[in-house]
């Protein structure tokens, strides 16, 4: 598998970062580690937490604004399942997720076990760029 799906090392985090035309800061080395460490969906409160964990003092705004400069360069994914929350998902990979309304846990599909058979007309001047599906589940009463 490639380092670089799931860089480990400070300078595999360095070179991903480069290679996406991201100055590597400091702070942005630490929520990029954080995020492939844990290789989870996570919120931005959930990164500002763990990057602040071990007494850093890593500001929320600058949580915010890396978290939204990787997606916006395509190091990580956004993802909306929950209209007060977003996730970040370290996998770029076309893939979907389930979402449980109850617990906020996020989970991966893959692409391969959801077809969608047709789309609508795209407006003009527009182009597909991608479908990202994500199922919605509750627990039994």
């Amino acid at each position: 598998m490639n380092a670089m799906l799931h860089p480990k090392s400070e300078a595999e985090i360095v070179e991903l970062l480069s290679s996406h035309d991201i100055y590597p800061t400091i702070q942005r080395v630490i929520i990029t580690r954080v995020l492939f460490e844990k290789c989870a969906h996570l919120s931005a409160e959930d990164v500002f937490r763990l990057v602040n964990a071990d007494n850093r003092h890593v500001s929320k705004a600058t949580v915010y604004n890396t978290l939204g400069l990787l997606a916006e360069k395509g190091v990580v994914r956004e993802v909306i399942a929950d209209p007060t929350r977003i996730f970040y998902d370290p996998n770029t990979q076309p893939h979907h997720h389930f979402f449980d309304v109850a617990t906020g846990q996020l989970t991966d599909i893959g692409a391969d076990q959801i077809h969608v058979s047709s789309l609508p007309p795209l407006p003009p001047g527009a182009r597909l760029e991608g479908v990202d599906v994500i199922v919605r589940l509750r627990p039994e009463k």
